[in-house]
């Protein structure tokens, strides 16, 4: 078993691994795909992996002794993925999005140079149509603001989505840096420094309202939201 958690940038993806590590019953990594693209290599279920066709085939011999979760952003796209017929149809794919202006203000925070693409939801749509062509049912789409506003709701919903019991105490968790985040440190702060999933509100000092080039990068990509957000996953 495989499921994969693909996320737009900034969208509580890291909070959300940080829940199902905390589960003890999964294989768990994070962001493998994107450290191999930004890093030229990341940690495999069995050790260093330094392509996306290299690691593909070792997330699939992962799979066969352990469940494995792996979540991994979108501000990268990834054609290995796309590419592989055996790897869309066998995974069982889901998404978390994030409405594109809260997306751009928050990357920008941390790095001002970003470019329209780190928005994600652009590739990732691009992702979800393809896992929906080869899958026997729609993909999981979770919207951030539910998390954050829903968490039990949204989890428990999320886990009988795709095959896992709920625990509700995974949803809690020490403070603290994780080595699976160690080369992207500095955009994990809020999770490292959170005990579980709530809502949080963080002002920006640059936003859509202020900054137009925000502005563009976010009507960009807010058809894309629109689109995924019509099959997100309403928690109870």
């Amino acid at each position: 078993m495989i499921i994969a958690l693909w996320s737009a940038p900034r969208s509580r993806s890291t909070a959300f691994f940080r829940a199902m590590v905390e589960r003890g019953d999964l294989l768990a990594l994070h962001e493998p795909f994107c450290n191999v693209a930004d890093h030229g290599e990341t940690d495999g279920p069995a050790g260093p992996v330094r392509s996306h066709a290299e690691l593909i085939v070792a997330l699939r011999a992962a799979s066969v002794t352990d469940r494995v979760f792996f979540k991994d952003t979108t501000d990268n796209r990834y054609p290995a993925v796309l590419a592989d017929d055996r790897f869309l149809a066998q995974v069982r794919h889901t998404f978390l999005i994030r409405d594109p202006a809260e997306i751009a203000a928050s990357f920008y925070a941390i790095d001002p140079g970003m470019c329209r693409a780190d928005i994600g939801l652009e590739h990732l749509a691009e992702l979800y149509d393809a896992a929906a062509a080869h899958a026997d049912s729609a993909p999981v789409v979770v919207d951030a603001a539910d998390l954050a506003t829903h968490p039990d709701a949204t989890m428990a919903a999320y886990c009988a989505a795709v095959g896992l019991d709920f625990r509700p105490e995974a949803l809690r968790w020490p403070a603290g840096e994780r080595s699976e985040w160690r080369r992207t440190a500095q955009w994990h702060a809020d999770v490292a420094a959170s005990t579980g999933l709530s809502a949080t509100a963080t002002r920006y000092r640059h936003t859509v309202h202020d900054t137009p080039q925000l502005a563009e990068f976010a009507a960009h990509h807010r058809p894309y939201y629109d689109r995924l957000r019509a099959h997100r996953l309403v928690p109870a």
